[in-house]
């Protein structure tokens, strides 16, 4: 029997990681995403350095080119083993707080990086946690997201929760919950769409 998604979504895919995370570190330490990094840093305004959370950092690949870039990250991750692993990697801040009982300044970032980590909110919770990432944006912030596309399937894949949204059902998503669209495109770079399964996009909450 499947299991109920209302008590094991976050427990079940947060164990999953928890079991696979030396796995998973190793296995996409080596992933590119610098043309993610760079579609959100070049919507952002003022003078850098920037903060930035970097909403389910994992092990901490993507806040170490952040640092590297100049920029004041600070990451979020639900899995305490990839909490412990990115403080060790960058010495940056990391919060311990899972995507279902997120507590965030307001206003306090100038950009959140969400890379392939809102997929695992299921649909009845999407717009409950969007508002959240508004709410800790900085007037005319930045949310960049990339997810696994698909047809609005949604449910169990092994032990992870996730969801494969249609470009359009999620472009419904963000204009609902309150974001302008600033750009998107399809990953790999390069691929004929069929074989480019990740939508990117870009969104600045309205100043």
């Amino acid at each position: 029997m499947a299991p109920d998604p209302d008590d094991d979504i976050p427990r079940l895919t947060l164990a999953h990681y928890e079991r696979s995370a030396e796995d998973f570190r190793a296995g996409t330490q080596g992933h590119d995403v610098s043309q993610n990094i760079a579609a959100l840093l070049r919507h952002l305004g003022g003078t850098p350095p920037f903060q930035i959370l970097d909403f389910g950092c994992g092990p901490g690949r993507d806040l170490a080119s952040f640092v590297a870039l100049g920029h004041r990250p600070v990451g979020l991750d639900g899995c305490a083993s990839f909490v412990a692993m990115a403080r060790e990697a960058t010495a940056c801040e990391v919060l311990h707080q899972d995507f279902f009982a997120l507590a965030l300044p307001d206003a306090s970032y100038d950009g959140v990086f969400a890379n392939a980590s809102l997929f695992h909110v299921p649909s009845r919770d999407i717009a409950r946690v969007l508002a959240a990432l508004r709410a800790a944006l900085k007037p005319a912030g930045v949310l960049f997201c990339s997810n696994p596309r698909g047809e609005d399937q949604e449910g169990w894949q092994g032990e992870r929760y996730g969801v494969w949204y249609q470009e359009s059902t999620w472009r419904r998503i963000m204009h609902s919950a309150g974001y302008e669209e600033l750009e998107h495109y399809y990953r790999p770079a390069g691929l004929p769409r069929e074989q480019q399964p990740w939508f990117a996009s870009v969104w600045r909450k309205p100043d």
